[in-house]
């Protein structure tokens, strides 16, 4: 049986297959339950790649924060860059998950051939996904509405990595 480990903001990335969690956080100053463990569910029903899968995520263990912003961004950036798959999912809400940071990654990401792109179309601001959606093609990035397609394409993405290894 295949195994899931999760590795939180700042703590040590490990060698093997992995994949990051990329997309809006919520913040404390409006609370709203992160999308996060459900991907993290649904990777850990469908990984069945031969060696265990890590997945990388910007949020922190105990909601313990970074002591300073720029840890947290270089860990983010060498999490990305370690990652066979970037998962981005962007269920955008202008009022409580605006993911302005997430616009950036993606467009450093974007011609990575590792992105994949979740735009739920029933989030509260879809329209503020339309631009990332149409960068995404132009690119070759596969485009998905719901977090179960846009999670089978990230492990697609990282069992093709993994294969190349």
């Amino acid at each position: 049986m295949s195994t899931v480990r999760l590795v939180m903001a700042r703590e040590p990335i490990p060698a093997g297959p992995k994949v990051f969690l990329a997309g809006p956080t919520p913040d404390k100053s409006a609370p709203v339950p992160s999308w996060r463990p459900d991907a993290l569910a649904l990777i850990t029903a469908q990984w069945t790649g031969p060696e265990p899968l890590t997945v990388l995520t910007p949020e922190s263990r105990d909601g313990i924060r970074a002591e300073r912003y720029e840890h947290q961004v270089d860990w983010e950036t060498d999490a990305r860059a370690a990652a066979g798959a970037i998962l981005f999912w962007i269920p955008r809400d202008m009022r409580t998950m605006p993911g302005m940071t997430t616009n950036v990654e993606f467009g450093l990401d974007v011609t990575t051939g590792r992105a994949v792109l979740g735009v739920p179309a029933d989030c509260p601001n879809p329209e503020r996904n339309r631009y990332l959606a149409y960068v995404a093609r132009r690119h070759g990035v596969p485009v998905r509405e719901t977090l179960a397609d846009t999670v089978a394409e990230a492990l697609a993405l990282v069992t093709a990595a993994a294969a190349s290894r």
